[in-house]
C-alpha cells in the first residue's frame, strides 16, 4: 500500500466522517469517555470504522482524539494511555481490511480557550509524547493533529510528532470569523505551517459548516505548497426537541466536497454532525472527478498512421457543421427525453421547433443523473420522424470505453452525426444515489477516442474502414468555480480533436466575454455557441443556484426575478433578462442554444425571436 504522503500527491483522498456523532446516535452519553469506548465497547467503534470504510473513505481516524494522560485523568484512566491507543489502533486497522490508511488522532492536552504556558508546557508535551508513541507503536500511518485552537501547542505537538518518524497532519478549528477561540486567524496560521519543518499537510476542521470553510480557505489553498485537507461540520447545529442535530444533507455536503477538491484542496472528510450517509455520497462524487479518478490512456496516433483512409472535412459532417463553420449564426433548443417510450408530446415540440427554423435539437444524456429514455434512439426517432438534425448528448458516466465504442459506431451508422460530448453528473445528483459511476474516461479521452474513429482507428489500433464522420462538440463553463481549470480542460478538448463547444446556461454576461478572451489565445479556434436557459421565476432559478452544478446566477438575476408578483411576470421577466445577455454576447459566439423550461418550447422560441 502507498503511503500517506504518496496518496495524497498522487491524487485528493477521502477522509472518513465523525466518531462522536455517530456514538451518540448509537446511545452513548455526552458525558462518557469516547475513548474509552475503545477498550468496554469494541464492537462498537469497530463497527462504525467499518461503516466509513464501506463507505469509501481513504482514510480512519482512531477512536483516540482525547486519549492522552491530561484528558483520561479527568476520568480516572490516565494509566490506561498506552493500551487504549493500541486497542483504538487494531480496530481501525481491522476496519481499513488493507485498503484505508489509519491516522493516529489526537487532539490538545489543553482546554477550550486555554493557551500552552511555561507553566504547563512539560506536562503537555509530556502527555503527546506518551500518546504518539503508543501511537508508533501500535502502526498508525500518520500522526493526526486535530482541532487545535492554540498554534503554540499545535506546532509543539507537531514538533513530537516529527520526533517519531511519521508524517504529520496539522488541523486547526476556526469560527466563522476566521478566528480560533484564541484570536488566531487562518492565515496566520497556514503561514506559520507552511514555514514549519515538522509539518506535512495541514488542515482546518470542525467548528463550522462546508460553506463557511470554503468562503475561508478559497483563493489560499492555490498560494500553498503544502497539501491541504478540511475536514468541516455537517453546518451548524439546531436544536430539536431538545437535541442539538445537524442539519446539512449528503446532498448539500458533497457539492460542497466537490467544490472544495476543485479548488486544490488535497482531502475532503467530515466532522461533527457528519456520518457515513455524507461520506458515501461525497466519496462517489470526489473518486470520479477528473484529476482524482484514473482514467483509460487513449491513443492518440500520427498522421502517417491516420492516412490510411479519406477523412471527411468537418464541414461536410452534417447541416449543423456546415452553417456553424459557414460563420452563420445556429440554434439550437434543448429537449428532454421522455421518461417512458411515447414520444408523442416530444415530436409535437420538435415540429413547432422545425417550423420555426430552428437548426437542431439537443438531447441530454441522463440529465443531473436522471433516468430517462436513451438519447441516441431518442434523437434517431426524431430525425427520421421529424428531419431536424438532432444533437444528442453523450456522457461518460455509464458506460465502460468498449460499450461507448459500440455507441458510437451505431450512432453514426444510424445517422447520427453531431455529438456533444460531456463527462457527465455523478450519480449522487440524482435519483439513484446507489448507483455507481463508470468513468472509465472523462470529456477529454472520449473526444480523442471519436477523433481517432474519424481519422479510421478504433480503440485497439485497429483500421476502422470507412471512418465515422461525426461533428465533435464538448461542453464549456465559463463561471467555473475554478476558471483556470475549466480552459485549461477546454484547451485540452480542442486538443483531442474537439470541433465545437457548447457553454454552460449563462447568466453572466462578463463571465462569458472574459472566457471567450481566455479561448481565443489557443491557437486552434472552435465556434462556441452559447447555452441560454430561460428562468420563469425565482424558485427556478434558486433550484438552478443551488442544485444544478455548473450553474452561476448572479444575485441581480435574483434580485430581479424577486421582484417579480405573478407567473407571468416571472416568465417575461426570465425573457428579458436572457435577451440582455445574448445581445451582449451576439457578436462573439457562433450561435445560441437554448433550453426549454420545463419543456416549455414556446418560451424557447420567444428567447430566440421565431415564436
Amino acid at each position: 500500500m502507498k503511503s500517506y504522503l504518496e496518496k495524497v500527491l498522487e491524487r485528493p483522498i477521502v477522509l472518513d466522517g465523525a466518531m462522536g456523532t455517530m456514538l451518540y446516535e448509537k446511545g452513548v452519553f455526552v458525558n462518557a469517555c469516547y475513548d474509552e469506548l475503545s477498550l468496554t465497547r469494541p464492537d462498537l467503534i469497530l463497527e462504525i470504522h467499518r461503516e466509513y470504510a464501506a463507505a469509501g473513505a481513504d482514510l480512519l481516524l482512531t477512536n483516540t482524539f482525547g486519549a492522552n494522560r491530561m484528558k483520561l485523568s479527568e476520568f480516572g484512566l490516565g494509566d490506561k494511555v498506552a493500551q487504549m491507543n493500541a486497542q483504538a489502533v487494531l480496530l481501525a486497522r481491522t476496519a481499513a481490511d488493507g485498503i484505508a490508511l489509519v491516522a493516529g488522532d489526537v487532539g490538545p492536552c489543553s482546554g477550550f480557550r486555554q493557551a500552552l504556558t511555561t507553566n504547563n508546557a512539560a506536562t503537555v508535551a509530556s502527555a503527546f509524547v506518551e500518546q504518539m508513541a503508543a501511537l508508533k507503536a501500535a502502526g498508525v500511518d500518520v500522526i493526526f493533529l486535530e482541532t487545535f485552537s492554540d498554534l503554540k501547542e499545535l506546532q509543539l505537538a507537531a514538533g513530537l510528532a516529527r520526533a517519531t518518524g511519521l508524517p504529520v497532519h496539522a488541523s486547526f478549528t476556526v469560527n466563522e470569523n476566521g478566528e480560533t477561540a484564541l484570536g488566531y486567524t487562518v492565515e496566520t496560521i497556514i503561514e506559520a505551517l507552511e514555514r514549519d519543518p515538522s509539518v506535512d499537510t495541514i488542515g482546518l476542521n470542525c467548528a463550522i459548516g462546508p460553506a463557511g470553510v470554503f468562503d475561508l480557505v478559497d483563493g489560499i489553498v492555490k498560494r500553498m505548497n503544502k497539501p491541504l485537507l478540511v475536514k468541516p461540520n455537517a453546518g451548524l447545529p439546531r436544536e430539536v426537541g431538545g437535541r442539538m442535530l445537524y442539519m446539512t444533507s449528503p446532498e448539500y455536503f458533497t457539492e460542497y466536497a466537490k467544490r472544495f477538491i476543485e479548488r486544490g484542496v488535497r482531502g475532503f472528510g467530515g466532522c461533527c454532525g457528519t456520518t457515513p450517509a455524507h461520506i458515501r455520497m461525497a466519496a462517489k462524487t470526489v473518486k470520479s472527478l477528473s484529476g482524482v479518478k484514473h482514467h483509460a490512456t487513449i491513443k492518440v496516433f500520427t498522421e502517417e498512421e491516420k492516412r490510411a483512409v479519406t477523412v471527411v472535412p468537418p464541414s461536410k459532417k452534417s447541416r449543423f457543421a456546415e452553417r456553424l463553420l459557414r460563420g452563420e449564426k445556429v440554434t439550437s433548443v434543448e429537449l428532454l427525453p421522455p421518461k417512458a417510450p411515447d414520444m408523442t408530446a416530444l415530436f409535437e415540440k420538435v415540429r413547432q421547433c422545425h417550423a420555426a427554423g430552428v437548426d437542431a435539437i439537443n438531447i441530454p444524456d441522463g440529465p443531473r443523473a436522471s433516468a430517462r429514455m436513451s438519447p441516441m434512439i431518442t434523437s434517431v426517432l426524431i430525425k427520421n420522424a421529424t428531419g431536424i438534425e438532432p444533437i444528442p448528448h453523450y456522457c461518460c458516466r455509464d458506460r465502460n470505453l468498449l460499450g461507448m465504442q459500440s455507441d458510437i459506431l451505431g450512432a453514426y451508422a444510424a445517422g447520427l452525426t453531431n455529438l456533444l460530448v460531456i463527462t457527465g453528473d455523478p450519480p449522487k445528483t440524482g435519483e439513484y444515489p446507489d448507483i455507481t459511476g463508470v468513468f472509465d474516461v472523462d470529456a477529454i479521452g472520449l473526444t480523442q477516442m471519436i477523433h481517432n474513429l474519424n481519422h479510421g482507428r478504433d480503440l485497439g489500433g485497429n483500421l476502422v474502414q470507412p471512418p465515422t464522420a461525426i461533428f465533435i462538440g464538448v461542453g464549456a463553463n465559463p463561471s467555473a468555480i475554478d476558471v483556470r481549470r475549466e480552459l485549461d480542460r477546454t484547451f485540452r478538448k480542442i486538443e483531442a480533436g474537439a470541433e465545437y463547444a457548447i457553454t454552460q446556461p449563462v447568466f453572466d454576461a462578463d463571465s462569458l466575454l472574459r472566457f471567450l478572451d481566455e479561448i481565443d489565445t489557443h491557437l486552434k479556434r472552435i465556434p462556441v455557441i452559447a447555452g441560454v436557459w430561460p428562468l420563469v421565476s425565482y424558485k427556478n432559478a434558486e433550484f438552478m443556484r443551488n442544485e444544478v452544478p455548473g450553474v452561476v446566477i448572479p444575485d441581480s438575476v435574483m434580485e430581479r426575478l424577486a421582484a417579480c408578483k405573478t407567473k407571468e411576470e416571472g416568465q417575461d421577466t426570465g425573457i428579458e433578462i436572457a435577451h440582455e445577455i445574448m445581445a451582449r454576447i451576439a457578436s462573439r459566439v457562433a450561435g445560441f442554444q437554448v433550453s426549454a423550461p420545463m419543456g416549455n418550447v414556446q418560451m424557447a422560441l420567444r428567447v430566440l425571436g421565431k415564436a
